[in-house]
């Protein structure tokens, strides 16, 4: 999927800006990260969890995907106390 297009949501530019996090990290995670969450059933398109890096950052992408096009729904740095040490799992 690397190299389509990429549409940003209100959301997640809103949310970029605040953690100062560019669209070429937000490429960067999508293209090298890791699946760590499906949502097949999401509305109006199936969409994941994608687990990367910005450097030393742990960075999670929520990216819808369509026949065309990814959809970047949100992007945030994962909390420490909600996740496992690696990232990939929710805490208890």
């Amino acid at each position: 999927m690397a190299g389509e297009p990429l549409i940003f949501r209100v959301h997640a530019i809103q949310r970029m800006a605040q953690r100062g996090i560019n669209v070429e990290d937000v490429r960067r995670v999508l293209d090298t990260g890791e699946v760590i969450e499906d949502y097949p059933d999401d509305f109006p398109y199936p969409s994941a969890l994608v687990l990367g890096w910005i450097g030393r950052q742990a960075t999670h992408v929520v990216a819808a995907t369509t026949p065309a096009e990814r959809i970047v729904i949100t992007v945030y740095e994962p909390d420490p106390a909600r996740w496992e040490s690696d990232f990939k799992r929710r805490k208890p």
